[in-house]
């Protein structure tokens, strides 16, 4: 005989003698408690100093903190999501206090009273996790990460394209003025030729007024005046446009039209798996023991030139400066090995071919030909090539880099490569071969590669692969944060900023 099958009560008429409090309902543990007590332990008086008297009353801007950074642990980056959540979850509806806020005002709060304040906020709630002795400030490991923008993929605009376009107009406009010289040859009066360099809007539009007076009263070309008409009505305004799109720009490549603040970007994510060019930001990283110490944004495609900056900013925010530095060959450059030995920080910063140099070296491989392979006599200033032929010095120069930092090179010339045997072997040029040497990144370079190969700097460059990188595949993927919401890189900012911060709050509520 077959069992009766026993359910549990159900009845949803049923009344409780008290109604349960939310309290009651949140374990003791959970993330929302961390959230909570980490940023009840914050200072954020400046913030609250934003709001003006008088009028209606407003949400706590600490409420409102509080809310969107646990819901940026949650995943939750849209503001009608984070509303709904505050109606059904009951979570946030303990965080909150039971206030609902609307979606506009998550959104203002987030985007605009946030700017300026959250930076400190963070660096606050990362000191407190250094109390608590899950990270150190005094080593940190740094790396970027591209992040798409919120912003149409086709509304490019590029510097070389502006530049092409400038100088075209410069082109035709010498063309017109060389038809007037042609109308002018049989007479003795010629006008005076107008400035081409440095054209803007005004002064392209005094040239074609110019040109159409040299050639009042002369039979023109139909040609030319349809042409003349075109410019007058066109080329201004162009120029003008040029002009702004160059002001947006300033030292950058590209940006979109729909967030002037990102760069076009190759992404490594790339849904077609094709390196497409998209509107992004470089987010620059420190880490520690895989919590996030420190962010900033950058504009450029290149690490090489965030990270002093980056460092700078660090050094603002804690006034106090790391012990160690660890960074991949996307920063091992003259200027950023300066910086950090003016900074007396022990960099543990690759070059480029580092890796390929070890290689070589256990492969017992060696280029006899390249510079570093060439013997050099010190106390003559001497390099000697394959052959034995003397490479005496020629002189040096200064060397601006695009971040304007000055490099001095050394020059040394073969005295006759004619006929030589190993010439094919040894260079490529017509003339005798010419080598140039920088000392100060030679230096560096010795020093860096001293470093790295310690016991400590091999321990140091393990690390950073778990640690900063770890950092990065959390944020891409198990938050699944691969896109900006928001526009402009101060709305930007703040948002990279919550990411950081949901992910240190998180990562600490799994230790306790």
């Amino acid at each position: 005989m077959k069992s009766k099958a026993v359910f549990k009560t159900y009845n949803q008429d049923q009344l409780s003698l008290l109604p349960p409090s939310y309290d009651e309902l949140v374990p003791k543990n959970h993330p929302v408690r961390i959230v909570n007590h980490i940023i009840d332990n914050v200072d954020i008086s400046t913030l609250e100093s934003t709001y003006k008297g008088g009028g209606t009353s407003s949400y706590h801007p600490r409420m409102l903190l509080k809310v969107i950074v646990y819901a940026y642990l949650r995943n939750l980056y849209s503001s009608r999501k984070i509303e709904q959540a505050l109606y059904e979850n009951i979570h946030f509806m303990w965080l909150s206090g039971q206030s609902k806020p609307d979606h506009n005002t998550i959104n203002d709060f987030r985007g605009k009273r946030l700017q300026g304040h959250l930076k400190k906020i963070f660096h606050q709630v990362v000191l407190l996790l250094s109390e608590q002795g899950v990270l150190s400030l005094k080593d940190i490991f740094v790396d970027g990460t591209k992040i798409e923008a919120n912003a149409n993929r086709y509304t490019f605009v590029w510097g070389k394209s502006i530049k092409t376009s400038k100088e075209r107009i410069k082109k035709q406009l010498k063309e017109l003025w060389y038809y007037v010289e042609k109308v002018y040859k049989e007479e003795q009066h010629i006008p005076n030729t107008p400035d081409f360099q440095a054209l803007d809007a005004d002064k392209i539009e005094a040239t074609i007024n110019q040109i159409n007076e040299a050639l009042q009263g002369k039979e023109i070309d139909k040609k030319v005046k349809q042409k003349l008409s075109y410019a007058k009505r066109n080329w201004p305004k162009n120029m003008a446009k040029y002009q702004q799109q160059e002001a947006i720009l300033k030292q950058r490549n590209s940006y979109s039209k729909t967030d002037t603040d990102a760069t076009f970007m190759r992404m490594k994510d790339d849904y077609m798996q094709n390196g497409q060019l998209k509107p992004a930001y470089n987010v620059q990283a420190s880490t520690n023991n895989q919590y996030l110490t420190n962010y900033t944004l950058a504009q450029t495609t290149a690490d090489t030139t965030t990270l002093k900056d980056h460092i700078n900013n660090r050094i603002e925010n804690y006034k106090q400066k790391p012990e160690t530095l660890t960074a991949d060959a996307g920063y091992g450059s003259e200027e950023n090995y300066t910086d950090l030995e003016d900074k007396e920080i022990t960099a543990y910063v690759k070059y480029n071919y580092f890796h390929k140099e070890q290689q070589d070296k256990k492969k017992g491989k060696s280029n006899p030909f390249h510079p570093d392979e060439l013997y050099y006599n010190q106390q003559t200033d001497t390099y000697y090539c394959p052959m034995g032929q003397a490479m005496t010095y020629i002189g040096s120069y200064q060397k601006k880099t695009k971040n304007g930092f000055s490099q001095e090179l050394h020059r040394y010339q073969a005295q006759n490569c004619d006929g030589c045997p190993l010439r094919s072997l040894c260079h490529k040029s017509k003339h005798n071969r010419i080598i140039e040497r920088n000392y100060n990144l030679i230096r560096l370079k010795s020093k860096a590669r001293k470093l790295l190969l310690s016991q400590q700097g091999i321990a140091k460059r393990k690390q950073r692969c778990w640690d900063v990188e770890a950092v990065f595949g959390n944020i891409k993927q198990n938050m699944n944060f691969k896109r900006f919401m928001l526009r402009g890189i101060g709305k930007v900012n703040v948002e990279i900023g919550l990411v950081a911060m949901a992910h240190n709050l998180k990562k600490y509520s799994l230790t306790l």
